[in-house]
This record gives C-alpha cells, structure tokens and sequence, in this order.
C-alpha cells in the first residue's frame, strides 16, 4: 500500500502553503505519526506528521515553493524512490498540527530537526541550556542563541552584497501585507486617550474589552470583505498582533465578548508564549474578525497600523507616557497616549470608524 499525502486546507481563507522544510528525504523510512514536513502559511509554520509509515518513496514539491491545497507532496511507499506510479497509491489527508520536539539520547539532547536548524544558524548546541521537558533543547532555544542570524542556506553572496531570500513566515507577511496594501484604500484616525487611571499591566486585555463591547455597536467594523460583498460578522474574535523572531503572527481570543478581563488576560498571555515559542496552533491563528495591535516599549508616538485582509479595520495603541494637558483651566501632567483606527474606506466612512474610536476610548477611562 502506497499513500499520496495532499497539502491539507490549514484554515479559513487559506488556499496554499509554501514548504518550509522537509523533515524526511528520498528512501528514508518513517513510522506513522512520525514528524514529516513544515509547512508555512501567512499565518504561521506547522509541523506535519507523516499520516502512514512506509519508505518515502517521491518528494515531488521543493522547500520554498508554494503550492495550493490538495496538492500531493510525497508518496509514502512503494519498492524503492522513484518507482512507484501514482496510479497504485492511495490518498489520504490529515489535520495538522505543531509538533514539539523529543530527545534523543545523547549528550545534547536534540533532536535530528533541531541539530539541523542550529548546523543552519551557526549556533553550538553544547552552549545552550535547554529549556524543554528534562533540559531537552527546542528550537525556540536554538534561535534565541543565534540572536537572529539569518539562517545559511537563505543567502547568496554576489558582487554587491549578500542577497536574503524571504521565507516562511517573513515571506507569508510580505506577500500578504503587499497585497493588503495594494487593494485596500486605508485611512487613519486618530486620538488622545488618558491613560492616568488604565492599568498597564493588562492594558492589551483591557484593549480587546473595550473592543469587544465596542463593536456591536458598529458592526460593519466586524467583518470581512467576500467576494465583493461584506459579510458583518455575530462573533467577536480579536487577532492581538504579536512581533516575533520569525514574523508577525497574529494570534486570535476567539469569543472574547464572552471572557472575564481576567480571562482574556490569560489568553492573552498564553498565545503570547505560543507565538514566541513557534507553538501556536492553525486554529489559534484562524477566523478573526477584528485585530488590536500594541508594540508595547517599542511603540512610537504614532505608527500606521495596516488591515489585517480580509478584515475591514484593525484598533492600534501607540506609545504610553507623561504628557502636560490642560484640565479645567490648569496645565497639569497626565499618563497620555494615541489611540488609532485604520479602515477600509470602501466599506466604512470616517464618522463611523471615529465613533468607534472615541466609544473605545470612552470605555478605557
């Protein structure tokens, strides 16, 4: 028996992937379930196990290419590479899902995988403690110690200089923030808001509150572009964008009208942690409707936030300090910051994404 395994659908409104990594190569053997190929969305990367165990027969798609779903990227089984002919196999799609990473039993304790990216960044693994379960090294460690070299075999070297190829993670963002930004007519509003009396500890989960019970009051802000129409959305999952050594993701609080603040507040922390550790899963990063965005110490007096497609309008919080205002009559010093909304203007007016705004604003003071 031979399986042809399909690019499976990785969520809502994604249609390809492009392949980060094979983790197998031609004439290896796998066992069932055994880890079998990263695959990048715009999303995020995930690592796929192998649906069958067999010998890997064919590899027909190359790192870095970018391929729509159902197409067939290995054929498991057959007599030997190469031989086996499409006809006599059976296909078989599975879910996806991160993988973490085991030991083997070594002095290191690494996995093949984890060797290969830390060979591809120059990091000694004899250096690196371990942060997984029993000391085990994961690649979140491995890249932490390379302080973010760009991995080896992404570069070429020519007469001007070293030429970077966008992959994974970077290349999804760029694609898809280019393509945002051609075919969305964005604008910007912008506004004061007193942080004074905002605890800013928990000021994204405070955020995503106010969003949240802001929103039903402006629902064409909760939705997304289909097919030339909007769809207004009855749920309110918030994608809290998160900068990471790999990219931006964006992780979503699905239901988060439905959370305490406490509750949201520990969502909030958990994806953050996933997104940093490269864990996140593909329904963690799917189906959201409306996106906060907070660059926290490292945000500006004011940066453009652009639409997260095919969302409509995305709420950013810019830098938080002591500012002179007038109140009532007198100068006095209060904790100031900008609050931003970006819309799609062919969807949303002015007064409406400004209303929105200001109802944000009046529920964070």
């Amino acid at each position: 028996m031979a399986y042809e395994f399909k690019l499976p659908d990785l969520g809502e409104g994604l249609t390809e992937g492009e392949i980060a990594r094979w983790l197998v190569e031609e004439g290896q053997d796998i066992a069932e379930d055994e880890p079998l190929v990263e695959i990048a969305t715009d999303k995020t990367t995930v690592e796929v196990p192998s649906p069958a165990g067999g010998t890997v027969s064919r590899i027909l798609v190359a790192e870095g290419e970018v391929v729509p779903v159902g197409t067939v990227l290995v054929v498991i089984g057959g007599d030997r590479p190469g031989l086996l002919p499409v006809s006599d196999t059976e296909t078989r799609t599975v879910e996806t899902a991160p993988r973490a990473a085991e030991a083997d039993g070594s002095k290191v304790r690494a996995t093949p995988l984890i060797r290969k990216v830390a060979q591809e960044l120059g990091v000694d693994l004899s250096t690196i403690s371990g942060t997984g379960p029993q000391g085990r090294i994961t690649e979140a460690d491995v890249r932490a110690a390379s302080s973010g070299q760009v991995r080896v075999s992404d570069t070429e070297t020519g007469p001007e200089g070293t030429r970077v190829s966008l992959r994974g993670v970077r290349r999804q963002m760029f694609e898809h923030l280019t393509r945002a930004h051609r075919e969305i007519p964005a604008v910007t509003w912008v506004e004061e808001c007193d942080f004074t009396d905002v605890d800013l500890k928990r000021l994204v989960p405070l955020v995503l509150r106010a969003v949240a019970e802001s929103l039903p009051e402006f629902p064409e802000l909760n939705a997304r572009v289909v097919d030339g129409e909007l769809m207004l959305l009855d749920h309110y999952d918030i994608g809290v964008a998160i900068q990471t050594e790999q990219g931006l993701v964006v992780p979503v609080v699905h239901g988060c009208e439905r959370l305490s603040l406490d509750e949201v507040d520990a969502e909030v922390k958990r994806l953050a942690e996933a997104a940093h550790a490269g864990t996140l899963k593909p329904e963690e990063l799917r189906g959201g409707t409306f996106t906060v965005t907070s660059a926290g110490k490292a945000a500006g007096l004011f940066v453009t936030p652009l639409v997260n497609h095919p969302e409509v309008a995305i709420l950013g919080v810019h830098r938080i300090d002591e500012r002179p205002v007038v109140r009532d009559g007198e100068v006095v010093v209060r904790r100031m910051g900008n609050i931003s909304v970006t819309f799609d203007h062919r969807v949303i007016d002015g007064k409406r994404a400004a209303d929105f705004g200001l109802a944000v604003i009046g529920r964070l003071r």
